[in-house]
């Protein structure tokens, strides 16, 4: 297991600002073995519940009961399987002078999981935890990271073959055990043939209509999977940004496979030979870089957006802080160019920088505020932003 410091600190802030701190994320991901490092820094004052041990859950039978004398770092895993917990938490976060902190495990999002923000607002801290990222592999490891996926098991796996292996067993048991345990009651084949078609759809813009009539269903229940699976943290939305201006903007998310692990999975594609074979060789670059830059910048969610316009002008990734906004564009080519279409995204959304981020080697400057970067330095010069 590689280790995670940065993971670690930001937990260890958390708990130090919050009396209750939620670590979500997709299954496997890592977030069991995190907490179990924080309880081996609290050895003398900590207390673990898993709730899918037999014997946690009877202990859990009276939350109550079971938690109200504790003190120190009190970490519930798979909280998912009792949100009846949450109310308990809140009384029990409201205490003067406790001395307890509860770091609370979900394998899904906090609305798929409990309405928390009824019962715990202000008292809860939501950290999601992603697979590996390129600063914790190492940019040299960048192609192993892209093939695999950020998944503990997958990217440590001995060879392409078993890390494939192990996705496509994980896919499995997510559709057929995790899914209906968090209370889906959708099909695992329907839910299957969804997910693998959303996989040829990786990196392009939403359309419920196309999808409806490919399962002779309701635009509203294909949303439904959509939103499902982005909940379940397989999934992002990349939403849309709209200016104020003369052009008719895209009004639809872009959807994209969260971990491009699971993407190769979806699409069979088990080593870097396949994916520079397959169509979708530009979107899995794309949308693996968008998930790198994002989370080298710290950007949360609601500052990410991506821009399109029906006359074809478009824009990758748009971080909005304030009133400063930086523009990305991911070209899989060593030779990138100013197009029509960048120029008319820094007029139009007044950027501050567009970064052109391309698989060569040089930086170079391509007009004023627009700078084409190698994707090897991406952790190193667009940090500072």
């Amino acid at each position: 297991m590689l280790n995670r410091p940065e993971e670690i600190e930001t937990l260890r802030l958390l708990l130090r600002r919050y009396p209750v701190v939620g670590l979500i994320g997709a299954r496997q991901v890592g977030k069991t073995t995190l907490a179990r490092m924080l309880e081996r820094e609290n050895t003398r004052s900590s207390t673990y519940f898993d709730l899918e041990n037999p014997e946690d859950q009877a202990r859990m039978a009276d939350p109550m009961l079971a938690l109200r004398n504790l003190r120190g770092l009190i970490i519930i895993d798979e909280i998912q399987h009792k949100p009846e917990i949450f109310p308990v938490l809140r009384v029990l976060a409201d205490r003067p002078r406790s001395g307890a902190k509860f770091l609370i495990l979900g394998s899904a999002s906090p609305d798929l999981i409990q309405r928390s923000a009824e019962s715990l607002a202000g008292r809860i801290a939501y950290h999601e935890l992603q697979g590996f990222s390129l600063r914790e592999v190492g940019i040299r490891n960048y192609e192993k990271l892209w093939v695999r996926g950020g998944f503990p098991q997958s990217y440590l796996a001995s060879t392409n073959a078993a890390s494939m292996d192990w996705r496509l067993r994980f896919i499995k048991t997510f559709l057929e055990r995790d899914l209906p345990q968090l209370g889906v009651l959708i099909r695992s084949t329907t839910l299957r043939r969804f997910w693998s078609m959303l996989a040829h759809y990786h990196g392009q813009v939403w359309n419920s209509s196309e999808f409806a009539r490919s399962f002779g269903v309701a635009d509203t229940t294909v949303r439904n999977y959509l939103d499902l699976l982005s909940s379940a943290l397989v999934v992002r939305q990349l939403a849309p940004w709209s200016e104020n201006i003369s052009k008719r903007q895209v009004k639809s998310p872009k959807v994209y496979i969260a971990d491009s692990g699971l993407l190769h999975g979806l699409l069979n594609l088990p080593s870097m030979n396949d994916i520079h074979a397959h169509p979708k060789l530009g979107a899995s670059w794309e949308g693996f870089l968008v998930g790198q830059i994002t989370r080298s910048l710290g950007a949360r969610p609601e500052e990410c957006f991506f821009w399109a316009t029906h006359a074809g002008a478009e824009l990758d990734l748009l971080v909005v802080r304030g009133r400063q906004r930086i523009g990305f564009e991911m070209k899989r080519t060593v030779a990138p160019q100013l197009t029509r279409s960048m120029r008319s995204a820094i007029v139009d959304l007044k950027l501050k920088k567009l970064f052109v981020i391309h698989a060569g080697n040089d930086l170079f400057p391509l007009a004023h505020g627009v700078t084409a970067l190698p994707f090897d330095r991406i952790l190193t010069d667009i940090e500072a932003l």
